[in-house]
């Protein structure tokens, strides 16, 4: 018989564990100097707009002080200047202008796109090259013309000179939308024809499902420029007030109540907010449909 001679266990010492306190610390300040570049840009951007909140909840005294914290939370603010203005109907008028020009370009510009990236025709190019020369065309240069147009149909003083283009042709949103569509295999397309499919269900049965992002991200830009839009407004509806938006109330409001900063910083922080909700709901569609964007020429 053979005895077998195992070797004692050795007691191996065990790391000090380190403090959760200084490892989170860590980890925190690694995150921060990751994203520092970010975080400056994020506070850059949002210092105005805490600014605009702030000045919107002083009194009317302390708006005009230095001061930049609210020494009493006047949050009637918000309610008063409902009572000093029409808001709502302000309001009601940008949204009709701005759905209903976003539904129109949607309408006017997704088949556009659509025949100018997926489809083969003598003077497709020329097309494209017209939709950037519109693109590079200020539109100062033929407000004066289209006025006179409109002033003949009788539809001055009126959102409907405004909305009515929209129908017809919106080159910035054709191009984006015709770029992203360039990144969308073509073999899709061929596929459906195959099938059996025609131009029209190919594009909505293919390409439009696949070009939500891109989708998205146009129709955003379309309504935050409608939105924001103050030279329209103001060459069409300045006489009528009824169909005033609230971007051109916002530019009078100051003027209609000898600097009120408080309520002119009110009636702007309600004016942000629709854009800056409806920003942070497609944000993520926003920033994919813009990366895909310009893959393909």
């Amino acid at each position: 018989m053979t005895a077998t001679l195992t070797k004692p266990p050795v007691d191996v010492p065990a790391e000090p564990e380190r403090p959760r306190r200084r490892r989170s610390t860590g980890s925190f300040l690694n995150w921060v100097a990751t994203h520092a570049i970010g975080l400056a840009l994020g506070l850059m951007f949002a210092t105005p707009v805490v600014f605009v909140f702030l000045t919107a909840v002083m009194s009317d005294d302390q708006a005009f002080t230095s001061n930049l914290w609210p020494a009493e939370w006047h949050w009637e603010n918000f309610v008063e200047v409902f009572d000093k203005a029409p808001l709502l109907r302000y309001l009601v008028n940008s949204l009709t202008y701005s759905l209903l020009a976003t539904a129109g370009m949607l309408i006017s510009s997704i088949p556009a796109a659509y025949a100018l990236a997926k489809l083969q025709w003598r003077g497709r190019n020329l097309a494209f090259l017209l939709v950037i020369g519109a693109m590079m065309l200020p539109p100062q240069v033929v407000a004066v013309p289209l006025y006179d147009t409109w002033s003949s149909l009788g539809l001055t003083g009126t959102l409907w000179p405004l909305i009515v283009p929209y129908f017809l042709f919106d080159a910035f949103s054709i191009f984006l939308l015709r770029q992203f569509m360039l990144t969308i295999p073509q073999s899709y397309v061929d596929a459906a024809r195959v099938d059996g499919c025609s131009e029209f269900q190919a594009l909505v049965r293919i390409i439009v499902p696949m070009a939500k992002p891109g989708i998205a991200a146009t129709a955003l830009f379309c309504f935050l420029f409608t939105w924001n839009d103050y030279f329209g407004p103001l060459l069409y509806t300045g006489e009528v007030k009824d169909q005033w938006t609230l971007s051109l109330a916002l530019a009078t409001f100051k003027g209609m109540h000898i600097v009120q900063w408080n309520s002119s910083m009110a009636v702007t922080f309600l004016t942000m907010v629709p854009a800056v909700v409806l920003f942070v709901f497609a944000q993520k569609s926003f920033v994919k449909g813009i990366t895909f964007t310009g893959v393909k020429g």
